[in-house]
């Protein structure tokens, strides 16, 4: 966030109660299912970090995440923060559910819930989601079997 959106400030974290984490659009991606929430009953979470998102941030979220080309739809739900619940805008993927997102996503994930303050057992949750190897892993050449005599 402080590379993509650099004058919008953390503003705490919470749950987003009632969704849970998944990945999905395994064809619209290029390092694998891409991220995103789902309603699941009452028994489920996700943390999320918080942020005050100044407009041109705003703007510049809407294309990094591409809202603007109808990939993520944008919503607005209600987050239980330590302050209270909060009213707050997400990103949910405009795809199906299913397939594997890339080590190196999943990683990305566990590390920013880490560095948010997620729970250890939140964070180790997410280091253990099945993945699939990135696309650079699976671009690497491999060594050549030797012949049998």
């Amino acid at each position: 966030m402080l590379q993509r959106c650099p004058h919008s400030p953390a503003a705490g974290a919470g749950w987003i109660m009632g969704w849970r984490l998944t990945f999905g659009g395994e064809d619209l991606g290029w390092d694998g299912s891409l991220a995103t929430i789902v309603e699941d009953g009452d028994e489920s979470s996700v943390f999320v970090a918080l942020y005050d998102v100044l407009p041109y941030d705003e703007r510049v979220l809407d294309h990094w995440e591409s809202a603007d080309t109808g990939l993520y739809r944008k919503i607005r739900l209600r987050v239980h923060a330590m302050g209270g619940d909060v009213l707050a805008w997400t990103y949910v993927l405009n795809g199906y559910e299913g397939g594997l997102p890339s080590a190196h996503r999943v990683g990305m994930l566990a590390e920013a819930a880490e560095r948010a303050g997620a729970p250890d057992d939140y964070v180790a949750g997410l280091r253990a989601h099945p993945a699939a190897p990135s696309a650079s892993e699976r671009a690497r050449p491999t060594a050549p079997r030797p012949a049998d005599p």
